[in-house]
């Protein structure tokens, strides 16, 4: 299970320890004040002023009345939230490492330079993540295997890395949020009460309008970026490439094992450990390397020294040891995430947000804003999702909103736009395997603009939000974000 506990409601708090909404925004306020100035003016790593954020909401937590036991089994939740992702960021790094090792990745790179071109390979790159994503219902797994590779053909075609980066990302949660074998899909369905399909159906109209506009835009970018490839690069590094490994289709067999396993409904993570162990096998009967050292690439990693200098750039990856940075980063933002959460912050300002909603547009498209909020704060896409639906789903239910609304309200704002934020787990994730900053492949990351940009020109137009009136609702809403829910007498 991906979260194992249930959020704090508005009504689960103590009265007596229940912030006021001005208090609440207090922390806040502090949290996006440490974030923002730690990381974009002082230029630190995440890491000081996650501390500065969890060190601020716990004193405000202990004002409130919490003491340390009570603070600390909000840290532990936080961490059950994310406990999948951080398992999966250990193996998916010794993965590409092994991988690297097995030569399937250079092979994908070599072939991928034999049959792209520059103008192409954006929007290329984007749907076959899709469609990989869509296969195998993991963004994260297409990103650090396939994506991976396609960095480096990128490289080779002089495309510039944040635009390959945001390409595969677009595609990636794209069909990532259209298959019945994600776990971002199964929770917003499950936590919101959901049919799983009918989720998907209704989410499917925003995401084929986000992801072909996103298509669109990537083969404008492609044009662009498609100037003269310098004399012999790809020559180089398929050079280079052929001389340090043996490119042989035997190479993908990894590959296979890890789709394959994914096609069949496995986990992500026995399906991932899976791959780790078809790609050290590969690499010591494909590559001829000694069994010792093709588990000690999986644990530090890989550093090629072959005749191109590009190639051992692009090649070079760090092994499970290598996930250190990252795994520091997660631990802290979840924590944060699960303080900020067991405090009532969260809940106090959700409370404060169904409280003056008049219409069904503004319903959803504040729940857009509120799992995109949430997003930011947590550092954590189930959070966004699980804490929301939670919260809303009283509320939907009040203006005659089916709960596949809401459910794709969280999931079309909430999964995407995660990896936005440089402190976020998914953040974090994406820019450890692919090496591009998240600021940097933030602007070509069209998917995560477009997808709620979606969702909110649904709310205001009433466009699919179906409203039936039930029971006594606190408004006669129907739908659109300018329509009133009725006379205000």
């Amino acid at each position: 299970m991906t979260n194992s506990f249930t959020p704090t409601t508005y009504d689960d708090l103590d009265p007596d320890r229940r912030p006021s909404l001005a208090a609440a925004l207090v922390p806040i306020f502090a949290v996006v004040a440490f974030l923002g100035v730690g990381s974009a003016v002082l230029g630190l790593d995440p890491h000081a002023p996650l501390l500065w954020s969890i060190v601020i909401v716990g004193a405000f937590g202990l004002w409130l009345g919490y003491d340390w036991d009570e603070l600390f089994d909000g840290i532990s939740n936080g961490l059950v939230m994310g406990l999948q992702a951080l398992l999966i960021i250990f193996t998916i790094y010794g993965l590409i490492a092994t991988w690297v090792s097995a030569g399937t990745i250079p092979g994908l790179m070599y072939y991928g330079l034999e049959i792209l071109s520059p103008t192409t390979f954006l929007p290329a790159a984007a749907v076959v993540a899709a469609v990989v994503a869509f296969a195998i219902g993991s963004s994260w797994t297409a990103v650090g295997t396939l994506g991976v590779a396609f960095v480096g053909i990128g490289a080779g075609l002089g495309v510039p890395a944040p635009m390959t980066v945001g390409a595969v990302l677009s595609g990636a949660y794209a069909g990532d949020k259209q298959s019945p074998l994600s776990d971002t899909t199964n929770l917003a369905a499950g936590v919101t009460n959901t049919d799983l399909y009918a989720h998907i159906r209704r989410m499917r109209t925003g995401t084929l309008a986000a992801f072909g506009i996103a298509v669109l835009g990537f083969l404008a970018l492609g044009i662009r970026a498609s100037g003269e490839i310098p004399a012999g690069r790809i020559a180089e590094i398929q050079g280079g490439l052929a001389e340090t490994y043996a490119i042989t289709l035997v190479a993908f067999v990894p590959l296979a094992v890890t789709f394959g396993l994914a096609l069949r409904g496995y986990a992500a993570l026995p399906t991932l450990v899976a791959g780790v162990f078809a790609g050290v096998f590969t690499t010591v009967l494909v590559q001829g390397t000694g069994f010792v050292a093709a588990w000690d690439a999986f644990m530090y990693g890989t550093a090629p020294e072959s005749g191109s200098d590009l190639v051992n750039d692009l090649l070079a990856t760090g092994g499970l040891t290598g996930s250190a940075w990252t795994i520091t980063v997660v631990v802290a933002a979840l924590s944060l995430g699960g303080i900020l959460e067991r405090t009532g912050v969260l809940a106090v300002i959700a409370h404060a947000f169904t409280s003056t909603v008049r219409s069904a547009g503004v319903l959803v498209a504040g729940t857009g804003i509120s799992a995109i909020a949430i997003n930011a704060l947590t550092a954590q896409q189930y959070m966004s999702i699980v804490l929301p639906s939670v919260t809303l789903r009283n509320t939907y239910d009040e203006f005659g909103l089916d709960s596949d609304q809401l459910s794709r309200a969280v999931e079309a704002a909430g999964t995407p736009t995660g990896a936005l934020f440089p402190w976020h787990a998914g953040a974090v994730y994406m820019t450890g395997v692919t090496g591009v900053p998240t600021l940097e492949y933030a602007p070509y990351f069209l998917f995560a603009f477009f997808s709620p940009l979606a969702l909110f020109a649904m709310a205001a137009t009433g466009y699919t939000i179906e409203a039936t009136p039930t029971g006594a609702p606190p408004t006669t809403a129907t739908t659109g974000i300018g329509d009133t829910a009725g006379d205000d007498d």
